[in-house]
């Protein structure tokens, strides 16, 4: 429940990347030797991977807030399990490793955000070309009892998870593996730089061409995850609606510039000062239009484009500037969606079809009762809450919670006026 209208001031410092977590933690099963990750998110999520992993077979212990400690010694039951693969997309990323270590692996479907449709297409082209055979009823049944082989693999869309599945399985593969068109995402550069500590070698960490010499075996490995540049975007979006002056520490500014640059489209000031970011207090939101007058367009793509997962984010924030923009998300269909809850607010938005939204600011928001469909949604809603009128109460704020930790303290601690109840 949240009261709209009071600024928030202070200094926040956002926590390890999510979507860098949990490929890292299913990366720890390629190994028998104990590996520590450090700045892990306590977020739902993580515990769910965390959960998957101990299943199994690996040790798994939390030895700090934000540690955790894990080793997969000895025999591995090569099945991901059900019950929870339910509950996260990710849970396929365990599938890469397991084939890798055990030469079998039995995959249900997984599970996740309700965003659109999510092939896994990408995902088993992969592990064949790598010389895995796939057998596809419910579930998915990997065996490769030779051991996989290097390949050279065209990515018929750079997928992140696919790719991390693929580096996965080619670092313990027989020889060369060159992956084109592959997805560069911070997460997916801080997932190869865990695997190099393990011993692995791989060329083109960043780009889209990444070749993997394949290794007998891998080592341990103590890594620190990098900040979420996702949570950064999302308290540069709650900074920007409020007053106040909010300053983010310790961000990464070279996982920022797409996200910077669309803001700024919006109107948003931002200063950067080493890794301290600054969103300054009386923005005036005013959105760039293109040459001419014309109607700006804020689309997302794969890095280092607009990042999908920032594009409620920005719709939120556009219901609080000057003048017109289309948000085009052009990665999941159902994205979008989520606007009428906005629209229930007073906002001002056309949804023009499954992935364009047209929105016209500013707004009055007034507070609502709303539901929280996904993460990213979630967040889109309470940056609403926030500079709305009166009171706003979010259901379902578990999904919130699989993707930010401890949100409504953090929060708190800023000045906004929240509380978590319960009904």
């Amino acid at each position: 429940m949240i009261e709209g209208g009071h600024p928030l001031e202070g200094r926040v410092r956002v926590g390890g990347n999510k979507n860098g977590a949990l490929p890292i933690i299913a990366a720890c099963l390629l190994t028998e030797q104990e590996c520590v990750i450090d700045n892990v998110p306590r977020i739902r999520d993580v515990e769910v991977m965390a959960d998957l992993v101990q299943a199994t077979g690996a040790e798994v212990e939390w030895t700090a807030t934000n540690t955790l400690r894990i080793r997969a010694a000895g025999d591995l039951t090569p099945s991901i399990d059900r019950m929870l693969s339910v509950r996260i997309r990710a849970s396929i990323l365990l599938a890469g490793p397991l084939l890798a270590r055990c030469g079998s692996v039995l995959v249900p479907p997984p599970g996740g955000d309700v965003i659109g449709r999510r092939r896994i297409d990408t995902h088993l082209h992969a592990f064949a070309a790598l010389g895995a055979d796939v057998e596809v009823e419910r579930d998915f049944t990997l065996t490769a009892p030779g051991g996989l082989v290097g390949t050279r693999f065209f990515m018929d869309e750079p997928s992140v998870t696919a790719t991390e599945n693929a580096i996965m399985a080619a670092v313990l593969a027989k020889g060369e593996t060159t992956l084109i068109n592959a997805a560069c995402e911070p997460h997916v550069q801080d997932l190869c730089r865990f695997l190099v500590a393990m011993g692995a070698e791989i060329d083109g960490i960043g780009s889209n061409v990444l070749t993997i010499r394949g290794r007998a075996a891998l080592g341990g490995a103590r890594h620190t995850i990098g900040p979420d540049h996702i949570e950064v975007a999302s308290f540069i979006g709650l900074a920007a609606v409020t007053p106040g002056v909010l300053v983010i520490e310790d961000v990464e500014p070279e996982d920022l510039h797409p996200v910077l640059h669309g803001f700024e489209r919006l109107g948003v000031r931002i200063e950067l000062d080493g890794r301290d970011l600054t969103v300054p207090d009386d923005q005036e939101l005013v959105i760039r239009d293109d040459v001419g007058g014309q109607v700006p367009k804020l689309e997302d793509g794969p890095w280092p484009q607009f990042p999908a997962d920032v594009t409620s984010i920005a719709v939120a924030v556009a219901t609080q500037a000057t003048g017109t923009v289309l948000i085009f998300e052009k990665m999941f269909e159902n994205r979008l969606v989520f606007t009428d809850k906005l629209v229930s607010m007073g906002a001002r938005i056309v949804l023009c079809d499954p992935h364009r939204a047209l929105i016209t600011g500013p707004s009055r928001l007034v507070g609502e009762r709303v539901e929280s469909p996904d993460i990213r949604a979630g967040m889109a809603m309470l940056i609403a809450s926030l500079c709305a009128e009166g009171t706003t109460t979010i259901g379902n704020v578990g999904q919130i919670d699989r993707g930010y930790e401890r949100i409504d303290e953090r929060l708190r601690a800023l000045g906004a006026r929240i509380e978590r109840i319960s009904g």
